[in-house]
Protein backbone atom coordinates (compact mmCIF):
# COMPACT_ATOMS: atom_id res chain seq x y z
CA UNK A 1 0.00 0.00 0.00
CA UNK A 2 1.47 3.30 -1.05
CA UNK A 3 0.57 6.92 -0.63
CA UNK A 4 0.59 9.88 -2.92
CA UNK A 5 3.16 12.55 -2.37
CA UNK A 6 1.77 15.28 -0.15
CA UNK A 7 1.61 18.94 -1.00
CA UNK A 8 4.37 21.34 -0.06
CA UNK A 9 3.54 22.59 3.44
CA UNK A 10 3.73 26.31 4.03
CA UNK A 11 3.35 27.73 7.52
CA UNK A 12 -0.32 28.67 7.09
CA UNK A 13 -1.13 25.22 5.71
CA UNK A 14 0.66 23.53 8.62
CA UNK A 15 -1.25 25.62 11.17
CA UNK A 16 -4.60 24.91 9.52
CA UNK A 17 -3.82 21.20 9.36
CA UNK A 18 -2.77 21.07 13.01
CA UNK A 19 -5.99 22.82 14.02
CA UNK A 20 -8.05 20.25 12.11
CA UNK A 21 -6.08 17.33 13.58
CA UNK A 22 -6.59 18.71 17.09
CA UNK A 23 -10.22 19.44 16.29
CA UNK A 24 -10.86 15.92 15.00
CA UNK A 25 -9.31 14.10 17.95
CA UNK A 26 -10.63 16.46 20.64
CA UNK A 27 -14.06 16.71 19.00
CA UNK A 28 -14.43 12.94 18.86
CA UNK A 29 -13.33 12.63 22.49
CA UNK A 30 -15.80 15.33 23.58
CA UNK A 31 -18.64 13.55 21.81
CA UNK A 32 -17.60 10.30 23.46
CA UNK A 33 -17.47 11.92 26.91
CA UNK A 34 -20.81 13.65 26.40
CA UNK A 35 -22.56 10.48 25.28
CA UNK A 36 -21.00 8.01 27.72
CA UNK A 37 -23.33 8.70 30.71
CA UNK A 38 -26.47 8.10 28.58
CA UNK A 39 -25.14 5.26 26.43
CA UNK A 40 -27.96 2.80 25.82
CA UNK A 41 -30.62 4.78 27.70
CA UNK A 42 -33.96 5.38 26.04
CA UNK A 43 -35.09 8.88 25.14
CA UNK A 44 -37.60 8.98 27.99
CA UNK A 45 -34.95 7.79 30.45
CA UNK A 46 -32.60 10.56 29.32
CA UNK A 47 -35.29 13.22 29.78
CA UNK A 48 -36.26 11.83 33.18
CA UNK A 49 -32.64 12.01 34.31
CA UNK A 50 -31.62 15.33 32.74
CA UNK A 51 -34.79 17.33 32.13
CA UNK A 52 -37.03 18.15 29.18
CA UNK A 53 -34.13 19.20 26.93
CA UNK A 54 -32.18 16.06 27.70
CA UNK A 55 -28.44 16.10 28.24
CA UNK A 56 -27.00 19.53 27.42
CA UNK A 57 -23.75 19.44 29.40
CA UNK A 58 -21.08 16.96 30.44
CA UNK A 59 -22.38 14.59 33.10
CA UNK A 60 -20.76 12.10 35.45
CA UNK A 61 -19.64 8.85 33.88
CA UNK A 62 -17.06 6.41 35.24
CA UNK A 63 -16.89 8.50 38.41
CA UNK A 64 -16.16 11.91 36.89
CA UNK A 65 -17.33 14.49 34.36
CA UNK A 66 -15.65 14.35 30.99
CA UNK A 67 -14.60 10.69 31.15
CA UNK A 68 -14.05 8.98 27.80
CA UNK A 69 -14.73 5.38 26.77
CA UNK A 70 -12.79 2.69 24.95
CA UNK A 71 -13.73 4.44 21.68
CA UNK A 72 -11.42 7.36 22.41
CA UNK A 73 -8.73 5.04 23.74
CA UNK A 74 -8.69 3.13 20.46
CA UNK A 75 -8.73 6.29 18.33
CA UNK A 76 -5.56 7.41 20.08
CA UNK A 77 -3.89 4.10 19.31
CA UNK A 78 -4.97 4.55 15.67
CA UNK A 79 -2.94 7.77 15.63
CA UNK A 80 0.00 6.07 17.33
CA UNK A 81 -0.06 3.27 14.78
CA UNK A 82 -0.14 5.68 11.84
CA UNK A 83 2.87 7.59 13.13
CA UNK A 84 4.74 4.33 13.74
CA UNK A 85 3.94 3.21 10.19
CA UNK A 86 5.55 6.37 8.80
CA UNK A 87 8.63 5.91 10.98
CA UNK A 88 8.98 2.23 10.06
CA UNK A 89 8.79 3.08 6.37
CA UNK A 90 12.46 4.12 6.58
CA UNK A 91 13.36 0.47 7.16
CA UNK A 92 11.76 -0.56 3.86
CA UNK A 93 8.85 -2.22 5.71
CA UNK A 94 5.61 -0.61 4.58
CA UNK A 95 2.37 -2.30 5.56
CA UNK A 96 0.29 0.13 7.63
CA UNK A 97 -2.45 -2.41 8.57
CA UNK A 98 0.21 -4.41 10.41
CA UNK A 99 1.44 -1.32 12.26
CA UNK A 100 -2.14 -0.44 13.21
CA UNK A 101 -2.74 -3.99 14.40
CA UNK A 102 0.32 -3.79 16.63
CA UNK A 103 -0.97 -0.49 18.01
CA UNK A 104 -4.37 -2.03 18.76
CA UNK A 105 -2.68 -4.93 20.54
CA UNK A 106 -0.97 -2.34 22.73
CA UNK A 107 -4.43 -1.00 23.53
CA UNK A 108 -5.60 -4.53 24.34
CA UNK A 109 -2.73 -4.79 26.84
CA UNK A 110 -4.02 -1.68 28.61
CA UNK A 111 -7.28 -3.54 29.17
CA UNK A 112 -5.52 -6.53 30.77
CA UNK A 113 -2.60 -5.02 32.66
CA UNK A 114 -2.62 -3.01 35.87
CA UNK A 115 -0.43 -0.31 34.36
CA UNK A 116 2.46 0.39 31.97
CA UNK A 117 5.29 -2.13 31.75
CA UNK A 118 8.48 -0.07 31.59
CA UNK A 119 10.39 -3.15 30.36
CA UNK A 120 8.60 -3.04 27.00
CA UNK A 121 10.79 -0.49 25.27
CA UNK A 122 8.99 -1.08 21.98
CA UNK A 123 5.76 0.33 23.45
CA UNK A 124 6.64 3.98 22.89
CA UNK A 125 5.19 6.78 24.98
CA UNK A 126 1.43 6.42 24.48
CA UNK A 127 1.22 2.97 26.04
CA UNK A 128 2.90 4.41 29.14
CA UNK A 129 0.07 6.87 29.80
CA UNK A 130 -1.43 5.48 33.01
CA UNK A 131 -4.89 6.96 32.51
CA UNK A 132 -5.37 4.73 29.45
CA UNK A 133 -5.27 1.63 31.65
CA UNK A 134 -8.90 2.13 32.68
CA UNK A 135 -11.30 -0.50 31.35
CA UNK A 136 -14.22 1.41 29.86
CA UNK A 137 -16.68 -1.28 28.80
CA UNK A 138 -15.01 -2.36 25.55
CA UNK A 139 -17.34 -4.14 23.15
CA UNK A 140 -16.98 -7.91 22.91
CA UNK A 141 -16.00 -7.59 19.24
CA UNK A 142 -12.91 -5.63 20.30
CA UNK A 143 -11.91 -8.00 23.09
CA UNK A 144 -12.24 -10.97 20.73
CA UNK A 145 -10.70 -9.23 17.72
CA UNK A 146 -7.58 -8.21 19.62
CA UNK A 147 -7.59 -11.19 21.96
CA UNK A 148 -4.70 -12.92 20.19
CA UNK A 149 -1.85 -12.07 17.82
CA UNK A 150 -3.70 -13.13 14.65
CA UNK A 151 -4.67 -10.18 12.46
CA UNK A 152 -8.05 -10.15 10.78
CA UNK A 153 -8.00 -9.33 7.06
CA UNK A 154 -10.64 -8.72 4.40
CA UNK A 155 -10.14 -12.30 3.19
CA UNK A 156 -10.33 -13.69 6.74
CA UNK A 157 -11.91 -11.03 8.96
CA UNK A 158 -12.41 -11.29 12.70
CA UNK A 159 -16.07 -11.42 13.81
CA UNK A 160 -17.50 -11.78 10.26
CA UNK A 161 -21.06 -11.08 11.42
CA UNK A 162 -20.24 -7.98 13.48
CA UNK A 163 -22.07 -4.83 12.33
CA UNK A 164 -21.41 -2.51 15.31
CA UNK A 165 -20.00 1.04 15.08
CA UNK A 166 -16.77 0.56 17.08
CA UNK A 167 -14.44 0.17 14.08
CA UNK A 168 -15.88 3.27 12.42
CA UNK A 169 -15.47 5.20 15.66
CA UNK A 170 -11.69 4.61 15.69
CA UNK A 171 -11.28 5.51 12.01
CA UNK A 172 -11.20 9.32 11.99
CA UNK A 173 -7.37 9.38 12.14
CA UNK A 174 -7.15 7.62 8.76
CA UNK A 175 -8.95 10.61 7.27
CA UNK A 176 -6.20 12.89 8.53
CA UNK A 177 -3.77 11.35 6.02
CA UNK A 178 -4.41 14.35 3.77
CA UNK A 179 -1.45 13.57 1.50
CA UNK A 180 -3.01 10.25 0.53
CA UNK A 181 -5.41 9.68 -2.34
CA UNK A 182 -9.00 9.18 -1.12
CA UNK A 183 -9.29 5.61 -2.37
CA UNK A 184 -6.20 4.63 -0.37
CA UNK A 185 -7.70 6.17 2.77
CA UNK A 186 -10.82 4.07 2.26
CA UNK A 187 -8.77 0.93 1.70
CA UNK A 188 -6.65 1.39 4.83
CA UNK A 189 -9.68 2.11 7.03
CA UNK A 190 -11.52 -0.90 5.63
CA UNK A 191 -8.57 -3.25 6.14
CA UNK A 192 -8.06 -2.07 9.71
CA UNK A 193 -11.77 -2.31 10.50
CA UNK A 194 -11.80 -5.96 9.39
CA UNK A 195 -9.44 -6.70 12.27
CA UNK A 196 -12.51 -6.65 14.55
CA UNK A 197 -15.60 -6.04 12.40
CA UNK A 198 -15.97 -8.45 9.51
CA UNK A 199 -19.38 -7.49 8.14
CA UNK A 200 -19.34 -5.22 5.06
CA UNK A 201 -21.79 -2.79 6.70
CA UNK A 202 -19.26 -2.23 9.49
CA UNK A 203 -15.98 -2.08 7.60
CA UNK A 204 -17.39 -0.08 4.69
CA UNK A 205 -18.90 2.39 7.18
CA UNK A 206 -15.40 2.80 8.61
CA UNK A 207 -14.02 3.46 5.14
CA UNK A 208 -16.79 5.93 4.33
CA UNK A 209 -16.33 7.78 7.62
CA UNK A 210 -12.56 8.02 7.13
CA UNK A 211 -12.85 9.46 3.65
CA UNK A 212 -15.49 11.98 4.77
CA UNK A 213 -13.05 13.18 7.45
CA UNK A 214 -10.34 13.20 4.77
CA UNK A 215 -12.36 15.56 2.56
CA UNK A 216 -13.18 17.83 5.51
CA UNK A 217 -9.53 17.96 6.58
CA UNK A 218 -8.72 19.09 3.04
CA UNK A 219 -11.18 21.97 3.37
CA UNK A 220 -14.19 20.58 1.50
CA UNK A 221 -17.83 20.94 2.56
CA UNK A 222 -19.57 18.14 4.46
CA UNK A 223 -22.10 17.63 1.69
CA UNK A 224 -19.30 17.38 -0.87
CA UNK A 225 -17.41 14.99 1.41
CA UNK A 226 -20.43 12.66 1.62
CA UNK A 227 -20.84 12.73 -2.17
CA UNK A 228 -17.19 11.72 -2.56
CA UNK A 229 -17.70 8.86 -0.11
CA UNK A 230 -20.75 7.65 -2.03
CA UNK A 231 -18.80 7.65 -5.29
CA UNK A 232 -15.97 5.64 -3.75
CA UNK A 233 -18.32 3.16 -2.07
CA UNK A 234 -20.22 2.41 -5.28
CA UNK A 235 -17.57 0.04 -6.62
CA UNK A 236 -17.36 -2.06 -3.44
CA UNK A 237 -19.37 -5.25 -2.86
CA UNK A 238 -21.87 -4.96 -0.05
CA UNK A 239 -21.96 -1.16 -0.09
CA UNK A 240 -25.73 -0.72 -0.53
CA UNK A 241 -26.75 -0.48 3.16
CA UNK A 242 -24.02 2.10 3.82
CA UNK A 243 -24.80 4.10 0.68
CA UNK A 244 -28.53 4.01 1.42
CA UNK A 245 -27.90 5.23 4.98
CA UNK A 246 -25.82 8.17 3.78
CA UNK A 247 -28.46 9.11 1.20
CA UNK A 248 -31.09 8.86 3.93
CA UNK A 249 -29.06 11.26 6.10
CA UNK A 250 -28.82 13.81 3.27
CA UNK A 251 -32.54 13.55 2.63
CA UNK A 252 -33.42 13.96 6.31
CA UNK A 253 -31.81 17.42 6.36
CA UNK A 254 -34.73 18.73 4.29
CA UNK A 255 -37.42 17.27 6.57
CA UNK A 256 -37.82 20.09 9.06
CA UNK A 257 -36.40 20.86 12.47
CA UNK A 258 -33.99 18.26 13.84
CA UNK A 259 -35.36 16.08 16.64
CA UNK A 260 -34.06 13.12 18.68
CA UNK A 261 -36.66 10.91 16.98
CA UNK A 262 -35.19 11.73 13.57
CA UNK A 263 -31.70 10.89 14.84
CA UNK A 264 -33.07 7.62 16.27
CA UNK A 265 -34.69 6.77 12.96
CA UNK A 266 -31.38 7.25 11.15
CA UNK A 267 -29.41 5.33 13.78
CA UNK A 268 -31.80 2.38 13.50
CA UNK A 269 -30.71 -0.59 15.57
CA UNK A 270 -27.25 0.81 16.30
CA UNK A 271 -25.32 -0.70 13.41
CA UNK A 272 -22.31 1.09 11.94
CA UNK A 273 -24.16 2.30 8.85
CA UNK A 274 -26.99 3.73 10.96
CA UNK A 275 -24.64 5.52 13.36
CA UNK A 276 -22.68 6.89 10.39
CA UNK A 277 -25.89 8.32 8.93
CA UNK A 278 -26.94 9.80 12.28
CA UNK A 279 -23.56 11.46 12.77
CA UNK A 280 -23.54 12.96 9.27
CA UNK A 281 -27.06 14.31 9.86
CA UNK A 282 -26.17 15.83 13.24
CA UNK A 283 -23.04 17.45 11.80
CA UNK A 284 -25.05 18.87 8.88
CA UNK A 285 -27.94 20.33 10.89
CA UNK A 286 -26.14 21.31 14.10
CA UNK A 287 -26.17 25.05 14.70
CA UNK A 288 -22.72 24.74 16.25
CA UNK A 289 -20.53 21.98 17.72
CA UNK A 290 -22.37 21.92 21.05
CA UNK A 291 -25.79 21.65 19.41
CA UNK A 292 -24.64 18.96 16.98
CA UNK A 293 -23.16 16.84 19.75
CA UNK A 294 -26.19 17.19 22.01
CA UNK A 295 -28.42 16.16 19.12
CA UNK A 296 -26.26 13.10 18.51
CA UNK A 297 -26.29 11.76 22.08
CA UNK A 298 -29.90 12.49 23.16
CA UNK A 299 -31.36 9.40 21.53
CA UNK A 300 -31.85 5.76 22.36
CA UNK A 301 -28.89 3.66 21.28
CA UNK A 302 -25.10 3.90 21.31
CA UNK A 303 -24.82 7.55 22.38
CA UNK A 304 -21.05 7.44 22.95
CA UNK A 305 -20.44 6.14 19.41
CA UNK A 306 -22.87 8.68 17.92
CA UNK A 307 -21.13 11.49 19.80
CA UNK A 308 -17.67 10.23 18.82
CA UNK A 309 -18.50 10.04 15.13
CA UNK A 310 -20.27 13.42 15.11
CA UNK A 311 -17.49 15.12 17.07
CA UNK A 312 -14.84 13.85 14.68
CA UNK A 313 -16.72 15.31 11.72
CA UNK A 314 -17.34 18.68 13.36
CA UNK A 315 -13.76 18.94 14.60
CA UNK A 316 -12.33 18.17 11.16
CA UNK A 317 -14.74 20.65 9.58
CA UNK A 318 -14.22 23.60 11.94
CA UNK A 319 -10.92 23.00 13.76
CA UNK A 320 -10.16 23.06 17.46
CA UNK A 321 -11.22 26.64 18.19
CA UNK A 322 -14.87 25.81 17.43
CA UNK A 323 -15.04 23.28 20.30
CA UNK A 324 -16.78 24.29 23.57
CA UNK A 325 -13.97 25.48 25.87
CA UNK A 326 -15.83 24.66 29.09
CA UNK A 327 -16.09 21.05 27.97
CA UNK A 328 -12.46 20.90 26.88
CA UNK A 329 -11.44 22.10 30.34
CA UNK A 330 -12.92 18.93 31.88
CA UNK A 331 -12.09 16.42 29.15
CA UNK A 332 -10.23 13.39 30.45
CA UNK A 333 -6.83 12.93 28.85
CA UNK A 334 -6.79 16.29 27.06
CA UNK A 335 -3.00 16.81 27.53
CA UNK A 336 -2.33 13.39 25.99
CA UNK A 337 -4.74 13.99 23.11
CA UNK A 338 -3.16 17.35 22.32
CA UNK A 339 0.36 15.95 22.50
CA UNK A 340 -0.52 13.08 20.20
CA UNK A 341 -2.36 15.38 17.77
CA UNK A 342 0.63 17.70 17.53
CA UNK A 343 3.00 14.76 17.05
CA UNK A 344 0.80 13.46 14.23
CA UNK A 345 0.69 16.87 12.56
CA UNK A 346 4.45 17.22 12.89
CA UNK A 347 5.09 13.75 11.47
CA UNK A 348 2.82 14.34 8.49
CA UNK A 349 4.19 17.79 7.66
CA UNK A 350 7.84 17.51 8.74
CA UNK A 351 8.58 13.79 8.88
CA UNK A 352 11.83 13.94 6.85
CA UNK A 353 13.30 16.31 9.46
CA UNK A 354 12.53 13.79 12.21
CA UNK A 355 13.72 10.56 10.62
CA UNK A 356 15.12 9.38 7.33
CA UNK A 357 18.27 8.34 5.45
CA UNK A 358 20.18 11.38 6.68
CA UNK A 359 19.58 10.47 10.33
CA UNK A 360 16.86 10.38 12.93
CA UNK A 361 16.02 12.49 15.97
CA UNK A 362 16.69 10.15 18.92
CA UNK A 363 13.80 11.55 20.92
CA UNK A 364 11.36 10.81 18.12
CA UNK A 365 12.49 7.21 17.73
CA UNK A 366 12.16 6.73 21.49
CA UNK A 367 8.59 8.02 21.32
CA UNK A 368 7.73 6.00 18.21
CA UNK A 369 10.07 2.98 18.03
CA UNK A 370 10.55 1.19 14.75
CA UNK A 371 10.13 -2.18 16.48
Amino acid sequence: MGAAAGAVWGRAEQQDFRSRVRGTLLGAALGDALGAPVDGLGSEEIREAYGAEGLVDLAVGYGRRGAVTHLTQLSLFSVDGLIRAQVRRDTGAWHPPTDLHRAYLRWAATQRDWGPDERRKEDGWLAREEWLYARRDPARSLVVGFGDEAMGTLDAPKNPGETGPEAAARSAPFGLLVGWEPQLVVQLAVECAAQTHGHPAAYLSAGAYAVIVHSLARGETLDGAVQRALALLAARPGHQPVSDSLQHALGAVRQGMPTPSRVEELAGDGTADGLLAASVYCALVGEDVRHGLCLAVNQAGPSAAAGTLTGGLLGALHGETALPPAWLAELEGRPTILELADDFAMEMTQGPALHGPAGSAPGWITRYPRA
